[in-house]
């Protein structure tokens, strides 16, 4: 952790945008231990599991009604026993998966526009404000000599995920008087996380299924390191309108990655098997087709395959480490112990 961020972040007021994922609920009890006052917005429908804290204070919006929601935040800061004004904002709200690029941009840029602009109409601005966006963003790179991807490299990002992100960043360096830093993490894992609990689940089957033949790097952040990343960096001031890759500092091939997780198992063997490219492009094409016919959005779908096909997920983290002191503690191994331990508690598969 950076210098003094305990003392720096005690009793300030935080609001936490779209905790109800799983990133959230992990931003929100890590608030609580600094002794921060947590407010944490969700939607009406938000899944509350992991928000159990009584400290923590509740903020509902409807981020499709802009009036709505200004009424909602004007309505909170008002009232009496709740903060006038949030110190920090750490804004996690986002899709990672939709039907099309209209449904990305909503979400992932609309909603932020419009939270944004009530937080300029009330005069709410935060003294910072904390964005997640992802490695997605920054796109494929280079795929030759897999040079690690860069916070200050040109953004070329291929998906529609990726593209939209990279519109809600160029919103936040336009957006005058706020005191934003970004945040573009690779792959995000731990207790809760869906995604990378489908992989380890295969191969507790003895199942491990790869994307294409040709050398994939991977990189990894364990949930905790990225949490306590963001509380440093809003701690620090060199880190104000600057962007930050968030990632362990070295990355994995597939069967790294397979060899890790079977020994968490204790399984003694696992069968590799590789998907040639062109098949895992066609069965998203169609999963996506059916997850259009159904209106709700596939796992694998064309977005997903250009992910999954992507050979270079190196990160280059020296600007985060030269400004908030940022250092991944928990290495793949041990993340991966955590979640598969998690993952054998009863109730949670």
């Amino acid at each position: 952790m950076a210098k003094n961020t305990d003392n720096t972040l005690a009793g300030r007021r935080l609001l936490v945008v779209g905790a109800g994922g799983f990133i959230g609920g992990f931003i929100a009890a890590r608030g609580l231990r600094l002794g921060m006052d947590v407010t944490v917005a969700v939607r009406e429908s938000t899944s509350r599991r992991h928000l159990g804290d009584p400290a923590l204070r509740f903020l509902t919006l409807d981020y499709d009604d802009p009036a709505a929601m200004k009424n909602a935040v004007a309505d909170f800061v008002s009232a009496d026993g709740n903060p006038a004004r949030w110190d920090y904002i750490i804004y996690n709200l986002g899709a990672t998966k939709a039907l099309n690029y209209i449904d990305f941009k909503r979400v992932n840029y609309d909603y932020l526009r419009s939270f944004t602009e009530t937080l300029k109409e009330l005069q709410l601005y935060p003294d910072r404000f904390l964005y997640m966006s992802s490695l997605s963003a920054t796109g494929p790179g280079d795929e030759k000599n897999y040079t690690p991807l860069t916070a200050g490299m040109n953004p070329q990002p291929n998906t529609r995920y990726g593209r939209s992100k990279i519109m809600a960043e160029q919103f936040l360096e336009h957006f005058s008087g706020l005191n934003w830093t970004i945040f573009r993490p690779t792959g995000v894992y731990g207790p809760h996380e869906k995604d990378y609990l489908m992989m380890i689940q295969s191969i507790d089957r003895h199942f491990d299924f790869s994307v294409g033949f040709r050398r994939q790097m991977l990189t990894f952040i364990y949930v905790d390191d990225l949490v306590e990343a963001m509380f440093d960096a809003l701690a620090s001031p060199d880190t104000i309108h600057k962007k930050y890759i968030i990632a362990e500092d070295r990355a994995y091939t597939q069967k790294e990655f397979r060899a890790i997780v079977a020994r968490a198992l204790g399984k003694g063997w696992v069968l590799p098997v590789k998907l040639p490219l062109w098949a895992v492009r066609l069965t998203s094409v169609i999963a996506g087709k059916i997850g259009k016919m159904r209106m709700k959005p596939s796992t694998l779908n064309p977005d997903k395959y250009l992910i999954m096909a992507q050979r270079n997920w190196c990160a280059d983290t020296s600007e985060a480490r030269r400004d908030f002191g940022f250092k991944a503690r928990v290495d793949l191994a041990e993340g991966i112990r955590r979640t598969v331990e998690a993952y054998r508690k009863p109730g949670s598969k």
